[in-house]
């Protein structure tokens, strides 16, 4: 008969899963299982964001180019609606970019967010579902506020980079209070 000291110092027996990494084996099915599912969520949203980009910074995609997009910020009410255009453009373009590369993921993910609290904030008014609402962008809101959170997972160039390679819940959440308070500045100056 084993004594409860003797398990409980036995190497063998289970230990449960650190913080750094998910229960199972380490490095093995569930590990890659959750980078595998945080690459199709960084591809899926940063390429919409930066199709997105596309459309406001050289028109691609049926989109209204830096003139269009300048007209409707300035029917929106915000300042100097040209270089909000190209702002919003370029936030678009790179941070979806970079969500897709899992690059700079915490940084892109709050510039995402930034971008799409803007978006809410203009759309507001006309309910939640489609086509007047705002489910879409609620949908890319939160799922760049995960990204933020949680990392880019295992498949992304933060890996590459010795300063992010591992990611903190802390750095995570500092970049989303970042985005939002960047996003708070922009509508505080929209008229």
């Amino acid at each position: 008969m084993t004594s409860p000291q003797t398990a409980f110092s036995d190497p063998s027996a289970t230990a449960p899963a650190s913080p750094a990494r998910p229960a199972g084996r380490p490095g093995t099915e569930t590990e890659h299982a959750h980078g595998a599912g945080l690459l199709v969520l960084r591809l899926a949203l940063g390429l919409t964001m930066a199709a997105h980009g596309a459309q406001k910074l050289f028109g691609w995609f049926d989109g209204p180019g830096l003139e269009g997009t300048g007209q409707f910020f300035a029917s929106s009410g915000y300042p100097a609606p040209e270089a909000m255009a190209l702002v919003a453009a370029l936030t678009e373009t790179l941070g979806g970019l970079a969500l897709a590369l899992g690059l700079l993921t915490p940084l892109a993910g709050a510039a995402v967010l930034g971008t799409m609290l803007n978006a809410l904030a203009v759309r507001w008014g006309g309910g939640f579902f489609a086509s007047e609402g705002v489910e879409y962008e609620v949908l890319l809101a939160a799922g760049a506020a995960a990204l933020t959170l949680t990392g880019p997972g295992r498949y992304a160039v933060d890996r590459l980079l010795p300063a992010l390679r591992t990611h903190s819940l802390s750095r995570g959440v500092a970049a989303l209070v970042l985005g939002v308070v960047t996003a708070a500045v922009v509508l505080l100056l929209r008229g």
